[in-house]
C-alpha cells in the first residue's frame, strides 16, 4: 500500500453530499487502498466517522472508529440498514463536512447492519449506543442525508451564521475555479 494517496474533506454545501453512492464492485487493492487514505483523512480530522461523499466519492464506503482505540477500525463496504431499533436517544452529533456545527440529532439507539468487508465478505450485525449513531449518521451520507436535514429549527437557526459562512465559502471557491 502506498501512503501517497490523501483525501481532502468535502464541506457543505457540496453536491456530491446530495448523491446517492454506488454500489462498489471491485473488491481491490484499489479499494483497500481508498479504505486506508480514508482512515487517514478521518484520524487527521479528528473524526470518529468518514463516508466516501465526504471525499468527494461516490462510492457506499464508510469507514468509523467510535472509541478511537486502535482495534476498532471498521470499514463497511455496501452498507445497508435492514432496521432501526430501541429507543429514540437525542444526542449532539458534529460532521467532518460542517466543521464547528453541531446539532442534538435523534435517532434510535440500535441498527441492524448488513456490509461487506474490503475482501468482499458480507457481514451483519446489531450496533447498539455510540456505535450504532456514528454507523446510522454514516449511512445518511451514502444516501444524501446530511446533518443540517436532522437538525431542529433551534439547531438551524442557532448554527445560521457558520452554515451561512460555509455557502459563502463554497460559492467563492467555485467561482475562482471558473
Amino acid at each position: 500500500m502506498t501512503e501517497s494517496l490523501q483525501y481532502d474533506l468535502t464541506l457543505y454545501p457540496s453536491p456530491v453530499l446530495r448523491k446517492q453512492a454506488a454500489a462498489v464492485e471491485s473488491f481491490d487493492d484499489e479499494l483497500r487502498e481508498v479504505v486506508e487514505a480514508m482512515f487517514r483523512t478521518m484520524r487527521e480530522s479528528k473524526g470518529v466517522g468518514l463516508a466516501a461523499p465526504q471525499v468527494g466519492m461516490k462510492r457506499r464506503i464508510l469507514v468509523m472508529n467510535h472509541t478511537g482505540e486502535e482495534g476498532d477500525d471498521r470499514a463497511m463496504i455496501n452498507p445497508e440498514i435492514l432496521s432501526r431499533d430501541g429507543e429514540t436517544t437525542l444526542y449532539e452529533e458534529g460532521c467532518l463536512s460542517f466543521p464547528g456545527i453541531y446539532g442534538e440529532i435523534q435517532r434510535p439507539d440500535s441498527c441492524r447492519v448488513r456490509w461487506q468487508d474490503t475482501d468482499g465478505a458480507t457481514h451483519e450485525e446489531t450496533f447498539t449506543g455510540f456505535e450504532s449513531r456514528v454507523i446510522q449518521h454514516e449511512h445518511d451520507h451514502l444516501v444524501g442525508v446530511l446533518l443540517v436535514d436532522r437538525m431542529s429549527s433551534a439547531d438551524k437557526l442557532r448554527n445560521k451564521v457558520a452554515l451561512e459562512n460555509l455557502v459563502h465559502d463554497y460559492k467563492q471557491a467555485a467561482a475562482k475555479q471558473g
